[in-house]
């Protein structure tokens, strides 16, 4: 099976479309993989986005992920999970689109997207156009097959030096060739935003849990994530420092966590975390 619409892709059917308005669609989550992270959740809704952006311009650009002003963090997602996707259009031209949305597991909301904004970039540039529309033409019919996304290994990070329950460190090293390159994207690989971000929130917990996890008899979990920035593509086999710091406090047991990536001394990513007790 081609790597392409399967390793990357979390939209299996568009079952409401609003052209250049608003959408709704489904995707099963596997059972057989170990994990479906939020990070891959957000993506999904992204790609929700993308599709209908795509299809209002004709797929003479793409969207690419630049900005999220606010992501709220809900509940986890299981494998073997049905997903209900969501978005509002707010804007969509030639240049961007600026849209919300989320996604539900049996009509509770799992995770909420707020004010995202995607630049566009020429689609032939990622991926060939005619696929693309012939690919959309299939969301909007009978639908993608279930169970082709086979899971993501994600990277480990390297620690680094820190300041013990303060700031922490580590270095993430983007892989040279990876399944989800040839669906991230076929003409111009690049290592998702998305997975950056599940890594820089497993940094930001772990400082998290070694500073305040002492203080409360419940688990820390992320609640949301805000200022999302996005400044550079980062390329296969690129290494990447990521810095997760300590810096402002709601209570003993939640706390802001400011985190940025740098590749070669140049900032490609910033973004917080806002990390409490959950669930008992």
């Amino acid at each position: 099976m081609s790597d392409h619409f399967a390793a990357f892709s979390f939209v299996d059917r568009i079952t409401a479309f609003e052209p250049g308005v608003r959408g709704r669609a489904r995707f099963a989550v596997p059972g057989g993989i170990g994990a479906f992270p939020a990070c891959l959740v957000a993506e999904a809704v992204g790609q929700l986005a993308a599709w209908i952006a795509m299809a209002r311009i004709d797929f003479r650009g793409r969207p690419v992920a630049a900005l999220a002003t606010e992501t709220i963090f809900h509940g986890d997602v299981a494998p073997g999970s049905s997903l209900e996707l969501e978005v509002e259009i707010e804007s969509c031209d030639e240049d961007a689109v600026a849209y919300g949305g989320g996604a539900y597991v049996d009509g509770a909301r799992v995770i909420e997207l707020k004010d995202c904004l995607g630049p566009m970039l020429p689609v032939q540039e990622f991926d060939a156009p005619e696929a693309l529309r012939e690919r959309f033409g299939l969301l909007c019919a009978a639908g993608a097959p279930g169970g082709r996304f086979r899971g993501v290994s994600v990277p480990s990070l390297i620690e680094l030096d820190g300041v013990a329950g303060q700031s922490a460190r580590a270095l993430l090293q983007v892989p040279q060739s990876a399944p989800f390159f040839a669906d991230h994207f076929p003409r111009r690989p690049v290592f998702p935003a998305t997975l950056l971000l599940d890594s820089q929130i497993r940094l930001a917990m772990d400082l998290a849990r070694t500073a305040i996890g002492r203080v409360t008899t419940t688990p820390l979990v992320p609640r949301r994530m805000t200022h999302v920035k996005m400044r550079s593509f980062i390329a296969p086999g690129q290494a990447v420092e990521l810095g997760a710091e300590l810096v402002a406090g709601d209570g003993v047991a939640a706390r802001t966590v400011r985190l940025s990536a740098t590749c070669d001394g140049r900032v490609v990513a910033t973004a917080r975390l806002d990390v409490g007790a959950g669930a008992g």
